[in-house]
């Protein structure tokens, strides 16, 4: 069997690591694997499953199992629009100061810098996506999807679509039978356009980086072994962490190839991890970002006001607190994780809407234990790690299949300090679970989806332009160790874009996005900050940012303040408000 058939059958499992498996610290394993280098400590090891049954995903280290990354779409209103039988707008672009940017006497539009995109791919041949001869401006498309074609260099699976050959496909009669790569789902479409789109001819719509180059990664679903695990609905999109890691490797190749600054747009997101910016693709993205000419533009998720996040506090003279979830009629099963904070530790008592109860004593191992009901069909299996090994952090994972409808109690019990502790319990994302399962006493707070909290990146919160209010959906900060997340608020609500009005957090990601290309075209391009990163370009943007004199910034809805690309420049210059 191929490299590329392990990579893509649900037969072998993705595990990731801190291992080195090439050149000289190559070693034989005892199965049948094949292994993919990220960084010089990071990989991807594919090994058949049937050769880890005696070590199951929960036994295994939290790190190592890919977690599944939903759209941060809001709402489920169709993308395929026509774009030339719409009236379009760009005031979402026009609040956020990056149309007086694109004029004179900045001028700037994200010329010789690229925006990459790890979406659901791109719609090439929409002339929101050519140039002024009708020339492709996207540069390159790794699509995961489609095995027929040729990978990119350096990866064992999926096609790559060169800007030559997506040229081609424009001036053929069939240009699908020459680059087959599509955007059913429209997300990635959606996401290109803000950040990136050029000027439509006939209506008021331009992208925020209208001159930049375009690089696109379609993601491939995760494996279907892997939906099961994390009870994701049929018929839902849901992408692997391990893809996703594998797609922004590829952006970086390419942008040392096109030696252009690099911009990644990420909308996707999960409510699973730390919420402190760890796991291996927080890890990875923050590598990445701290590097010169790159930044990360991540969306905050659309959590703030799903009610899937409990914030517990156990006193000295309460021992336990009691998490009340409501679960709705037609739930199959949903996962959820607590996280917790040495000293303490914690024990649970689930008790069923029938009244049943289990006891789950902490059992300081990684053994996973499976409770049944005498009057319930629903069954939890309880995964655990005392101290998970990229935070030190305790979690408990509880994994319900087939749940009862009505109310569950769980009862969290505190060990290890007369103090009591505090604890965080989160839902899956409102993408992989029914609007009708939630906690009854939730918190809006710690929403933010992850990558969101990865330090180096710009976490973008959305608002709506109409009143200035924070969107009910976004999600809101801090990180679990109090880390100041969002960074930044963009337009997220009813923007107006060539493929439909759209909502959501990974709309104000693209707008920002957009934003950041025209921050480095001045910086690097223009050789005003030649050094700069992810971590400079947030900087600036917090300096910028417009702030009402009624709020205390930063906060957990605004982060800094509004997104404002031409108040960057008012700062720099000592003028305005920046002064």
């Amino acid at each position: 069997m191929t490299c590329k058939e392990r990579i893509l059958s649900n037969d072998y499992t993705d595990i990731l690591g801190d291992v080195i498996l090439t050149g000289d610290y190559r070693f034989d394993l005892p199965f049948d694997y094949c292994f993919h280098q990220i960084t010089q400590d990071i990989g991807i090891l594919y090994i058949e499953r049937r050769s880890t049954e005696s070590y199951p995903m929960g036994q295994r280290a939290y790190s190592l199992t890919p977690k599944c990354y939903g759209l941060m779409a809001y709402g489920k209103e169709s993308v395929l629009r026509a774009a030339q039988n719409r009236n379009l707008n760009t005031l979402a672009l026009a609040e956020s100061g990056i149309l007086s940017v694109q004029g004179a006497p900045l001028s700037l539009t994200g010329k010789n810098v690229t925006i990459g995109f790890i979406d659901t791919g791109i719609r090439y041949q929409d002339s929101v996506f050519r140039d002024y001869a009708g020339r492709s401006r996207i540069v390159g498309i790794w699509d995961q999807t489609i095995q027929t074609g040729t990978p990119p260099e350096g990866f064992e699976y999926g096609s790559e679509y060169t800007n030559e050959m997506i040229n081609e496909a424009l001036a053929s009669e069939d240009p699908l039978s020459v680059v087959p790569s599509t955007d059913a789902n429209g997300h990635g479409s959606v996401m290109a356009s803000l950040a990136a789109g050029s000027p439509i001819e006939n209506n008021s719509f331009v992208g925020a980086a209208p001159d930049c180059q375009i690089a696109v990664v379609k993601l491939k679903e995760a494996k279907q072994y892997l939906k099961d695990y994390y009870k994701i609905p049929p018929g839902v999109p849901c992408y692997s962490e391990a893809d996703i890691m594998l797609a922004i490797q590829y952006l970086q190749k390419y942008a040392l190839l096109l030696t252009r600054p690099l911009v990644i747009c990420l909308g996707v997101g999960t409510s699973l991890g730390d919420h402190t910016g760890g796991g291996m693709l927080g890890s990875y993205l923050n590598y990445i970002s701290t590097q010169k000419s790159r930044v990360s533009v991540v969306a905050g998720g659309n959590e703030g006001n799903s009610a899937h996040h409990f914030f517990g506090q156990i006193s000295a003279r309460e021992a336990y607190q009691d998490v009340e979830i409501r679960v709705g009629e037609n739930e199959k099963g949903f996962i959820m994780e607590l996280w917790g904070d040495a000293p303490y530790f914690y024990n649970a008592v689930i008790r069923t809407p029938g009244g049943e109860t289990a006891r789950w004593n902490n059992p300081r191992s990684y053994v996973p234990q499976e409770f049944t009901f005498v009057y319930e069909k629903t069954r939890i299996v309880i995964e655990y790690q005392l101290v998970e090994s990229l935070s030190g952090a305790e979690v408990i994972r509880f994994r319900f299949s087939d749940p009862t409808q009505g109310i569950w109690n769980i009862r969290i019990n505190s060990e290890g300090s007369a103090m009591g502790g505090q604890f965080d319990i989160w839902l899956p994302v409102s993408e992989f679970l029914s609007s009708d399962t939630y906690f009854l006493e939730s918190s809006p707070y710690t929403t933010i989806t992850e990558p969101g909290y990865v330090h180096s990146a710009v976490t973008v919160a959305g608002y709506q332009i109409s009143n200035n209010s924070i969107a009910a959906f976004s999600g809101r900060g801090n990180a679990r160790d109090n880390y100041i997340v969002p960074d930044i608020a963009a337009p997220g609500v009813g923007v107006s874009t060539p493929f439909g009005d759209r909502s959501g957090t990974s709309v104000a990601a693209a707008i920002t996005a957009g934003g950041c290309a025209q921050l480095m075209e001045w910086a690097v391009v223009n050789r005003n900050d030649i050094l700069a990163n992810s971590v400079n370009i947030k900087n600036y943007l917090i300096r910028g940012a417009e702030r009402d004199g009624f709020e205390e910034y930063p906060n957990r809805e605004w982060g800094y303040g509004r997104l404002d690309v031409a108040g960057v420049f008012e700062f720099l210059a000592g003028i305005g408000r920046g002064g």
